[in-house]
């Protein structure tokens, strides 16, 4: 950074009708948002909904140019509303941070207090952004199958999309929970990582539809975690065991899915929405605080790759593409 009063950031500007480009720029601290807390970001991570951001869905980001970056971990700088003190380590995730206001792959952000939390003692912000909001939106669905009273006593657990950020985290997290996990993905090369951080068994994910148009299969799994959506959602659930749920917090393969009654009247199945990006503070400070004791990882370097801010505009290329290899972690120090 040149001084205190500028800042470097990943750029997106709308260069010509829905053409976009994607640079890094130094900026001004007076171009952010006028908020009562100014944050240092040291680390950020990068997420399907920042890939969309930068390459101008207008459905997630409306203005341009824009910074993009859901998450963002790193220290207080100011707080004129008193919440914080002046070098507090904070996380920061959801809410509107990288869609309409300037987002964490900027070396400054300006946002409201009530969107943030304190970094948990027992993690560090590197860790705290290599969970960032995938590992955060498994830990919910997982607990969201825990809440309706799933066990590992119950049997196997689906994951679709397993090489994902959340995929690979539900998979780590379900294991360190004692669970065992079936692993769909669409990569079989990527078959011994997954086993690797935790899957029994890997199943190539075409494997679920092939209960096709049936109105019911046979129940293969206990519960199931959902990051695609579509078809997958639907013919997993015809095929989860009685009394089990499906957590489903993704749309990577359709937004939309086909589905009859009989999984949810016949079984007493149960679908889980999950949300990562508006639940309450409380809700997301509890959550913070179980991956930081509970269901805080051994592996968690294993689950992630550093890179540094100029690196963002071809890895977030990785996600339009579904190239994308567990969780990508932004160095803005480096």
């Amino acid at each position: 950074m040149a001084n205190e009063n500028t800042y470097n950031a990943l750029y997106v500007e709308e260069v010509a009708d829905k053409q976009f480009s994607q640079n890094i720029r130094e900026r001004s601290i007076n171009d952010l948002p006028d908020n009562d807390l100014l944050i240092d970001v040291h680390y950020s991570s990068l997420n399907f909904k920042d890939a969309l951001s930068a390459s101008g869905n207008k459905g997630v980001t409306k203005n341009y140019p824009h910074t993009p970056g859901i998450d963002a971990a790193g220290v207080v700088i100011a707080d004129k509303s008193g919440t914080f003190n002046v070098g507090d380590e904070v996380v920061v995730f959801g809410y509107d941070l990288g869609m309409n206001t300037s987002g964490g792959l900027g070396q400054r952000i300006s946002i409201p207090a009530n969107w943030a939390v304190k970094c948990p003692a027992t993690l560090s912000l590197k860790e705290s952004m290599i969970y960032g909001t995938g590992g955060l939106t498994a830990a919910l669905c997982v607990e969201k199958i825990e809440r309706m009273g799933a066990t590992p006593a119950d049997g196997p657990v689906a994951v679709t999309g397993a090489t994902g950020g959340v995929g690979s985290f539900s998979i780590a997290l379900l294991k360190r929970l004692g669970y065992s996990v079936t692993a769909f993905s669409g990569k079989p090369e990527q078959s011994e990582h997954l086993t690797d951080i935790g899957a029994s068994a890997v199943l190539h994910r075409d494997v679920i539809n092939e209960v096709n148009e049936r109105p019911m299969g046979r129940g293969l799994w206990a519960h199931g975690i959902d990051t695609l959506g579509g078809d997958y959602l639907a013919n997993l659930l015809k095929q989860i065991k009685p009394g089990g749920g499906v957590s489903a917090c993704g749309l990577a393969a359709s937004p939309f899915f086909n589905l009859n009654v009989f999984p949810f009247i016949t079984r007493g199945v149960s679908l889980l929405g999950v949300d990562s990006v508006n639940i309450p503070l409380t809700a997301k400070q509890h959550i913070w605080q179980r991956v930081a004791t509970d269901m805080k990882l051994d592996n968690l370097a294993e689950l992630a790759e550093e890179i540094r801010l100029e690196q963002v505009p071809e890895y977030l290329q990785r996600f339009i593409d579904g190239n994308v290899v567990g969780r990508y972690v932004v160095n803005l120090k480096k």
